[in-house]
């Protein structure tokens, strides 16, 4: 069976990250029973109209999915035929991991939880605008674990200003020494959205060669730890890598449900509207709530598919390229492929812009 995702859009939240350029809102949880409605509304019509495959994978991200009920998640889950293998991830604030929503998760059908911790350290935390204490990356492992979840994922932030060298070390230091540290870990470099208060304080903006070098430090350090790199931001122990996360690298197929969506389906690409209050006000007039689409030609999908191949360990062929001189310290060629050297992760759109597939018309 071909692979298929579906990616489920929660957009509330307690409150917006200092550095979170999303669709989300800290103001609507008045909304969440009229969209939990409208999300199993449209899923009900796309499967009577468009005949949705069995999903391989599911994924309630946002905001913060755990905003919601737990009740509520796992109805909109059984709402989505899957199959009897399907990864079922659901994106958790650190607060939100009591016992019993965990165990809910767990006997509900979800496989997989991803917990944004971004840092140990309490400055850090702060001007990230991050809400948790310094300790809910051990809560998190004790409680994830004791409710039966095998594998997890943690997500870390490196760049920020407050940030040293030595705290993205006692960060790395203090999730791999967990009694049970997170068979994957995902690892952003924090970056200055133009809309959001991060962006707007120049002050504030990372320096970039300090966040290449934190960069640098985890992969050293997940490298040592066992880990085996997956993608630019991406690492994971063998057999816990994210199912969900390799269909879009590798350009499958997948139907996004919930205000601000994404879709694709063979080159289509679609969205939906991006504001919860009008994605109800068109799903309950019976209306679609499509915001948008386009169409991938032919030299588009080619590109897209080499870019995101690109970022992973996969590669692309050493066809993709008419020449890889100016490009040779970003690089690793070897048996006919060319992926990205360490030094070249970071700094990986000056490789695809060399592809054959970048220069059209």
């Amino acid at each position: 069976m071909s692979e298929f995702g579906v990616y489920v859009h929660v957009p509330f939240c307690a409150r917006r990250c200092d550095y979170c350029a999303f669709a989300t809102y800290a103001d609507r949880d008045h909304l969440m029973g009229d969209y939990v409605a409208a999300v199993r509304h449209e899923i009900a019509r796309a499967r009577a109209e468009e005949g949705l495959p069995r999903a391989t994978s599911v994924f309630f991200g946002g905001g913060t999915p755990s905003r919601l009920a737990a009740d509520d998640l796992l109805a909109i889950l059984g709402d989505l035929e899957r199959t009897d293998d399907c990864e079922v991830t659901v994106e958790c604030n650190p607060e939100d991991a009591t016992p019993e929503r965990l165990r809910a998760y767990h006997d509900g059908g979800v496989t997989r939880m991803s917990f944004g911790i971004q840092s140990t350290r309490a400055a850090v935390l702060a001007d990230l605008g991050r809400r948790h204490g310094t300790h809910a990356h051990r809560e998190v492992a004790e409680r994830v674990t004791e409710a039966g979840f095998t594998t997890w994922n943690m997500d870390l932030i490196v760049g920020s200003r407050a940030e040293s060298r030595d705290d993205v070390r006692a960060t790395l230091d203090d999730i791999l020494t967990l009694g049970h540290p997170p068979p994957h870990l995902s690892v952003y470099a924090l970056t200055p959205e133009p809309a959001t208060p991060l962006g707007r304080d120049p002050e504030r903006h990372p320096d970039e060669d300090e966040t290449a070098d934190a960069y640098d430090l985890v992969g050293d350090a997940l490298d040592a730890a066992g880990y085996q790199w997956e993608e630019i931001s991406n690492w994971a122990r063998p057999g816990h890598e994210c199912r969900h996360n390799h269909l879009y690298w590798d350009q499958g197929d997948y139907r996004g449900f919930g205000s601000a969506a994404h879709s694709h389906r063979q080159g289509r690409r679609w969205w939906n509207v991006r504001t919860p209050d009008r994605y109800i006000s068109l799903t309950a007039a019976g209306r679609s709530p499509m915001g948008g689409e386009e169409r991938l030609d032919d030299v588009a999908r080619r590109f897209e598919r080499e870019s995101l191949a690109l970022r992973t360990t996969r590669g692309v062929p050493r066809e993709a390229f008419d020449s890889l001189d100016e490009i040779a310290h970003l690089i690793e060629v070897d048996e006919g492929r060319v992926r990205l050297a360490p030094a070249g992760r970071l700094l990986a759109n000056q490789v695809i812009v060399r592809l054959r597939s970048a220069e059209r018309d």
